[in-house]
């Protein structure tokens, strides 16, 4: 059997979550090749182990795909002019910084006709797939999420970054677990929210087929637990999910199906398009906790 070749996958951005998580991802994959960084700060892309390009124009003509870890508003528009390069994308959640953003996005994918696929992190880990089985075998009608988080009180905090602090919870956590609920209840079809995103949120979410679900949400915790827990009960059973076990390679899989993704022209569940559903879903929900 002749061996597939890597696909070329370059790297925008070069923050806190490009070392630790994207950069080591595209390096260690056997899928894919780390074909070089485009990042508006040129002394941390160098350190990232790749080729380092002045202009992204540049990074674009070096690789088959581009692999973002940048704002949400910065990927919103780089997205677009990688889409029409015919550059196979892939991205971070939130989609974009706003819904009209991520509706571009969305329509710049499907005008080119690019394959794309989100890094929502969660769902590539082996015990959400076990627990979302679990749910697909109970004959769920109900679940709750808690996801809490320090980054907002944090002093010095990594992922402190000026958007996050800016629109809080609901932007940043908000699509990952909007989208653990969907898939493990049904698609979401309405949302109503109270509280502060730089507070604390409750969400409370309508699927399809008459399952209901409710969600907390912050990122203003102080202490040492972080918790997150998911929990889904049916006519048949319950399912929880808690934090990932300690063998949990959810990037490693991420690249194993960015390549299959790329190979096939598309095709992945967790696509733009999924994307902008959940943007659209938060975007509603902001709509009921903040001011215009």
């Amino acid at each position: 059997m002749v061996a597939m070749k890597p696909i070329r996958v370059g790297l925008v951005g070069a923050g806190p979550w490009a070392e630790t998580a994207h950069a080591p991802m595209l390096a260690k994959s056997p899928d894919l090749e780390f074909a070089g960084v485009w990042a508006r700060r040129p002394e941390a892309a160098a350190a990232l182990g790749a080729p380092v390009y002045e202009r992204v124009e540049e990074l674009f003509d070096a690789c088959d795909a581009v692999c973002f870890c940048v704002p949400p508003g910065v990927q919103a528009e780089l997205a677009v002019k990688a889409a029409r390069a015919g550059k196979a994308l892939l991205l971070e959640k939130p989609l974009a910084d706003s819904l009209e953003a991520a509706e571009r996005v969305a329509a710049a994918v499907a005008e080119a006709g690019v394959p794309s696929q989100m890094i929502l992190t969660m769902r590539y880990g082996r015990s959400t797939r076990d627990f979302l089985d679990r749910c697909a075998a109970i004959r769920p009608f109900g679940g709750h999420a808690l996801a809490v988080s320090d980054v907002i009180t944090a002093d010095g905090h990594p992922f402190g970054t000026p958007w996050r602090l800016r629109r809080g919870a609901l932007l940043d956590l908000g699509p990952h677990v909007v989208d653990l609920l969907d898939a493990a209840l049904g698609r979401v079809v309405s949302v109503r929210a109270h509280g502060d995103p730089l507070g604390w949120v409750g969400l409370l979410l309508e699927h399809e087929g008459g399952a209901v679900s409710e969600a907390s949400i912050s990122m203003a915790a102080t202490g040492d637990e972080v918790p997150w827990r998911v929990a889904v009960f049916g006519r048949e059973g319950t399912a929880e999910l808690g934090p990932a076990v300690p063998d949990d390679d959810p990037l490693g899989v991420v690249a194993a199906e960015f390549a299959r993704t790329v190979r096939d022209g598309g095709g992945h569940p967790l696509d733009a398009a999924h994307g902008l559903r959940l943007q659209r879903i938060i975007a509603e929900a902001e709509s009921q906790v903040t001011s215009p």
